[in-house]
């Protein structure tokens, strides 16, 4: 087919790849499209050999998945398969930043990757990690399938805010990463946030898996105080909670002797229950 200039006429997706907020084509970047037709950049950090277990990292609010690699890489060394994306509105992902319809399009997005990576990886079980909103997210998508997952990781989840957090909800200002959204957040974002403190406060009678919750005393954004709300509301039986006097928000960017303690924490906390379930599927003591 032509045009009247005797130029072949190309197709809209021919002509215009989908690209991403930074002006990538996603063709060159892992990707998925999610049930709203956007496309969110995916990340996946693999071991050398056959993995023992899939753990998807949720990122928190203004951020991005990239800022995970250290822990990924970490997670990785115990031979798991760690995966994440971009959160609708995040990072190299579509969508007006920081802006979603509902804050279950965060939910349904990572039940669709998890599905998508647990397909090629059959029987291994899942973990979540989350931090700050990621970690609201890792509940609220815990307790949409409360068998499903073989634990979960909390950093400074949100479950309760803090009184000052309207004011002090900032990622990083002195980070030069561009892929950090600086802009304020807007009021409707605000609601998705207190929607989503309401549903994970619902949520704590359907959270029966394992879990371990690190948090700082001294966290602006997310108050310690849900921390204590979540580990006496939650069905879960097996339940660690870790308190960090005097540290703040983004735990596993802190001062190293805080953060050596938190990757520590998390590597003996998946190690044991990476080791449980494989016991569990084959029969035999771990």
């Amino acid at each position: 087919m032509e045009t009247g200039l005797g130029r072949p006429l190309r197709m809209p997706e021919e002509s215009a790849p989908r690209r991403t907020p930074q002006n990538l084509p996603y063709q060159d970047l892992p990707h998925l499209v999610n049930a709203d037709g956007q496309y969110l950049f995916c990340k996946y950090w693999k071991p050398a050999g056959t993995p023992k277990g899939l753990v998807f990292v949720s990122h928190g609010a203004g951020e991005h998945c990239g800022r995970y690699d250290e822990l990924a890489q970490m997670l990785v060394g115990l031979q798991l398969l760690v995966f994440a994306h971009d959160h609708v509105g995040h990072g190299q992902s579509e969508g007006e930043r920081m802006v979603v319809s509902d804050f279950h399009v965060f939910i349904r997005d990572v039940l669709q990757h998890v599905d998508v990576v647990q397909r090629d990886h059959p029987g291994l079980p899942v973990f979540l990690l989350g931090h700050s909103m990621g970690g609201a997210i890792a509940i609220l998508t815990a307790a949409e399938r409360p068998c499903y997952f073989a634990g979960m990781v909390l950093i400074s989840p949100l479950v309760l805010a803090s009184p000052e957090s309207a004011t002090t909800f900032k990622v990083d200002l002195y980070n030069t990463d561009p892929l950090i959204c600086r802009a304020g957040m807007k009021v409707s974002f605000c609601t998705q946030l207190l929607n989503a403190v309401s549903r994970v406060e619902r949520a704590f009678p359907r959270l029966t898996l394992p879990f371990l919750l690190l948090q700082g005393s001294a966290d602006r954004l997310c108050d310690s105080k849900g921390a204590y709300l979540l580990m006496e509301s939650a069905k879960s039986q097996d339940k660690t909670l870790k308190i960090y006097e005097g540290a703040y928000h983004v735990l596993h960017k802190e001062l190293p002797e805080v953060t050596n303690s938190v990757f520590h924490e998390i590597n003996m906390w998946v190690s044991q229950r990476t080791a449980a379930a494989a016991a569990a599927r084959t029969g035999s003591p771990p």
